[in-house]
This record gives structure tokens, sequence and C-alpha cells, in this order.
């Protein structure tokens, strides 16, 4: 056999793996209006940087037939490439080929290259579309996923995972991008859940459909699994690019800068009277949140889930920032359950990753009532607190307006070990509100005074400007400054080029016991 004939042997055999399951099943996803595994790491990955691995591998699987059905690729596509010239690490599931349905074989193709991720230290990116465990398989393809799931708890922390759902992802399957940093959906086309409709009203009794269940929105807006939901296949991989600009390839890099074409000196006046007196106003704390970041770009994470609290990344004189905040437009930024979740995952995944921190605080306290209680408030609030105090990267706050009781400590008060901490001349900051303090501590001056409105009235008032002042934490302290709102970015950008070379360090230990 003469070299000629090898090499028509290699072009027929790379020209079979990469049809997958073949043009009809190939055209049948296009129909759906989904890309095919390649395609999309075609169109996420730098032009012609992709190397594949693992092309030619098929199951072994002998039973049901399935000795005559191979594919080469075996459903998953995986490789390495770069991303704006960084190197990552992917896998792409192939829906056209067994449904995208998970191996021994596939799970081991999964496995190899997020080793490989782990051992040279680059982002791990997982293109889920698949119809789960591949059925006779049995335990095989059990085990395939119970290795993914280790090495994605291997690598949490070490390197950023990011998995974007573009089809089906159900049962075991859902763990894996469960236990990745950020997720991301695209409507109509994707669903995640550990038992399907069918299944749920068989044993329920309850009728709902794939996308009500577990679609883009439902993750994204009900349950918080999922933190970004998209339109198209393109735009979630063009969300992947736009993540990955704002994290560093690993634990131990210091995160990306770029150069900042934004004057650091800018001052924005409109800041000074956005925040209202009244603290019963509302107002969106994004217009602060862009306003100070570099060209006013903000790319907000978890966007849809407990809008009480914002949470995203931006650049401040071109350094990488996470940002988290209170939003009086919603439950008046008060603390809950979901609130309180989503801040301290997104500070801990911050620290993991040596992103500075900067928080915006207007919050009158954590959310009153029975059901938040019997939810576990406690447990949830006690996150933050538990993710902002174990948290060495540089911590920058701006209390704008109320920071009161509990809550006040939890969003990065000074005591948690906030570095610099700054106040609006509009911050209240106190035990609780003006009005409750006044109606404890003057409720007998009140009761006996011939005009019990108008003495509330005045003590209110007193009690805010001698004690919910921000020149009193000021004069303790635990505020650093009390800045002028207009001036927010520079004195941001001044803390944190200052705060570059930190260094801080916690007890040694196993690991800490976050309350879960």
């Amino acid at each position: 056999m003469d070299i000629e004939h090898k090499i028509r042997e290699l072009e027929a055999r790379n020209l079979e793996a990469e049809t997958g399951g073949g043009r009809k099943r190939i055209e049948e996803q296009h129909k759906k209006g989904k890309m095919t595994a390649r395609e999309r790491i075609e169109y996420l990955l730098d032009k012609g940087s992709f190397e594949e691995l693992d092309k030619f591998v098929v199951h072994r699987c002998q039973d049901f037939g399935m000795d005559k059905k191979k594919i080469p690729g075996d459903g998953v596509v995986t490789g390495y490439g770069t991303v704006n010239g960084r190197r990552v690490f992917i896998f792409s599931q192939d829906f056209t080929v067994f449904g995208g349905s998970l191996s021994g074989a596939f799970g081991q193709k999964v496995c190899k290259v997020m080793d490989l991720a782990l051992k040279n230290g680059s982002p791990m990116i997982g293109l889920n579309d698949s119809g789960g465990a591949r059925i006779q398989e049995g335990v095989m393809s059990l085990a395939g996923y119970g290795e993914i799931f280790k090495r994605n708890v291997w690598s949490s922390g070490v390197v950023p995972q990011i998995s974007v759902i573009m089809g089906p992802c159900a049962g075991g399957a859902v763990y894996s991008p469960a236990l990745t940093d950020l997720t991301i959906m695209v409507k109509k086309t994707s669903n995640m859940f550990i038992t399907g409709p069918q299944v749920i009203k068989a044993v329920t009794s309850e009728d709902v459909s794939a996308e009500d269940l577990g679609g883009a929105m439902a993750h994204n807006t009900k349950s918080g699994v999922a933190h970004f939901a998209e339109d198209t296949d393109q735009a979630a991989l063009d969300r992947v690019r736009d993540i990955l600009s704002y994290l560093p390839q690993n634990c131990r890099e210091k995160v990306p800068e770029v150069e900042c074409t934004d004057d650091p000196n800018r001052t924005e006046a409109f800041l000074n009277t956005l925040v209202p007196t009244n603290p019963r106003l509302p107002y969106d704390i994004k217009d602060i949140i862009r306003a100070i970041l570099d060209h006013n770009r903000f790319l907000e994470v978890h966007q849809h889930f407990a809008k009480n609290m914002v949470v995203g990344f931006g650049r401040l004189n071109g350094i990488s920032v996470g940002i988290i905040a209170n939003q009086p437009k919603f439950l008046a930024g008060c603390l809950d359950t979901k609130a309180s979740v989503k801040c301290a995952r997104f500070v801990r995944m911050c620290d993991a990753f040596n992103i500075p921190t900067i928080t915006f605080v207007d919050v009158p306290g954590y959310l009153p009532g029975v059901q938040q209680e019997y939810d576990g408030i406690i447990k949830h609030g006690a996150k933050i607190i538990f993710a902002y105090s174990e948290a060495t990267v540089p911590k920058i706050t701006v209390v704008t307006r109320k920071a009161y009781g509990g809550a006040y400590i939890a969003m990065s008060a000074k005591h948690l070990g906030g570095d610099i901490n700054f106040a609006y001349p509009t911050a209240e900051i106190a035990v609780m509100g003006p009005e409750g303090a006044a109606n404890i501590i003057f409720r007998k001056e009140i009761a006996e005074a011939e005009d019990p409105a108008a003495t509330r009235e005045r003590l209110v008032e007193e009690y805010r400007n001698n004690f919910a002042s921000p020149f009193k934490a000021a004069e303790l302290g635990y505020t650093d400054h009390i800045i002028f709102p207009e001036k927010t970015r520079p004195r941001l950008i001044q803390a944190l080029m200052m705060l570059k070379g930190k260094r801080e360090f916690l007890p040694e230990r196993r690991h800490g016991n976050i309350p879960l």
C-alpha cells in the first residue's frame, strides 16, 4: 500500500468524522435553528486555531446492535484553540450522532480535554446539546458522567469553566453545567431538567411543557441555574467571548488589563442629584454603575434573577472588576434568599479569579416575612458574610444611601475586611432606619407629646442627622471618606490602583464550611 493510498484513506476518514451523523441529520439540526457541533467551535474560536483531539474514537458497546453503529468521534468534538489569542480547551456535543448521548468513550474524550485544561491552566468551555446518558451502555455512561463531575470540582476555582446549553440537557447531564462558573442558555432551543415533563406528569400529575419546566427563561428568572439567556447559538457564543475577556486564564494569573481610552478622571455631574434624599424614592443603581465604568460598559450577570441584587463585570482604568450592588428599584434593594445566594456566588467567583470587587450599597435590611424565615434567610444571608469575609481580592465599597443593620455589615463593610469604604453625602448608616429607631428610643416622649406626629417627625430628623449620618461612621473610621458622587469614578480608580499590590492570607485550614 503506497503513501498516496494512505493519504486518501486519511482524507476519507477525516471527512467521515466531520460529517457526524450525516447530511440529513445536519439539515435537521439547521431546521431547528441550531448550529452543528463543529460549526459552533469554528464560530467561537479564532480562525484556523482549532486543534482536534480523538477525532477517530468510537464506542466499544457490542450490545443491542451497537457494534454495527459506529461513527468516528462518537458524538462529541474535543480539542483546543484560541479565543482572542488566548488558549482555551473545548468540547462540543454533536446531537447528530446518537442524539449527542454520552458513552464511555465519549466521557473519556471529555475528561482528556478537561485534564489538559487543568494542567495547562486554561479555561474550559463546554457546548452542551445531548439527549443524556447512552442507555445501551448502562453503567459505563454513568461512570463517564461521574468522571466529568469530579473534574469539574477539581477545576473549580482553578480555571474558568463556562457551559453553554444549546439543546437538551437532562438527567445527570445537568450537574456538569451546575458545577461550572457560568451557564449560558439559548432561548427556545435549549432546556435543562433532572426529570422531564412526561416523568413529572406520571409521578405528580403536573402538566408542564419542556420550555416552561427547563427553558432558558425558566432557569434565568426562577431557578437561577443559568446566568445568561441568548436568542441564538451565535449570540450565546459571542457571550462566551465577551465573558472570557474579563477573566484571567487561571487562578494564578492577574485579571486582564486593556489599554484604557476613557479618562480615569472623568466626572459625572448628574450623579450629584441621582440618589433621592427621600429614602422611600427608588432610583436605578445601574445608572451609577454604567456611569463609572470604562466607556459605560457593564456586562450584567444573572440579569433576570433576583433583580433586587445586581452583579456583573466591567472595567476601571482598563482593569477587570466585579460589580455587586443593591437595586432600590426592586424590593427596595432588600436582601432576600435568592439575592443572597446570587451575591455570595458572584463574590466567591471574583475572589477565585483575582477580580477586585466594587460594591454599591443601598440596603434597608433583610426582607422580612414568615416565608423568608422558613426558606432559610438566616442561612442564605450568612452566605454573603462568608463570601466577603473570605475574599482576599481588593474590596472597595460605596454606600450611596441606606445601609442598615446586619445588611450594612454583610455588604462588604469595613468590619468584613473592606479595604476602602466610601460613602455619598446621602448615606444613612445605622442599626435601623430613623423612623423605626425613633419609634423605639423616643416611644414615651412621642406618646406624651401634645402633637405626637410633629414630635415624631422632629425626632426622626434629629436621629437621621445625628446617628444615621455618614459622618458618624467617618468619625469612627468605618468609612474612609465621604465623596462627591460626581467624582465616584476617579476615586474608585485611585483606590483600585493603590490596592493592586494587595496581599492577604487567611488562617491555614483544609477549607471553610460555608453555610450551604
